[in-house]
């Protein structure tokens, strides 16, 4: 079955640096876009990055541009986030997720998925 892993949250001070990995399982990895997501305490589901099957496309939130960075190895199923200046604002539950290809599927602004993992904490806060 699909299974996505995430990994590499922590605690950091702003202006800090952390990667987040995401390990997946279960299905053909190369053939699909996947996502980072983030939820805010308190706030709804953001769509924060995606890449594309290969890795040579990249999209981000505004939020986030120019600071955050997403790539993807398909020889180890994994894709990262590299996140840098962080901020408080980016306090939030970390979530990378699978491109749906179909209509059964979830979505977050304008960008679909169907399968998450169960996240990783990122907390920026001196």
């Amino acid at each position: 079955q699909v299974q996505l892993v995430e990994s590499g949250g922590g605690l950091v001070q702003p202006g800090g640096s952390l990667r987040l990995s995401c390990a997946a399982s279960g299905f053909i990895f190369s053939s699909y876009p996947m996502y980072w997501l983030r939820q805010a305490p308190g706030k709804g589901l953001e769509w924060v990055s995606g890449i594309g099957p290969g890795g040579g496309s990249t999209y981000y939130a505004e939020s986030v541009k120019g600071r955050f960075t997403t790539s993807r190895d398909n020889a180890k199923n994994t894709f990262y986030l590299h996140m840098n200046g962080l901020k408080p604002e980016d306090t939030a539950l970390y979530y990378c997720a699978r491109r749906c290809p179909g209509s059964a599927c979830h979505w977050v602004a304008s960008y679909k998925y169907d399968y998450s993992g169960q996240g990783t904490q990122v907390t920026v806060s001196s």
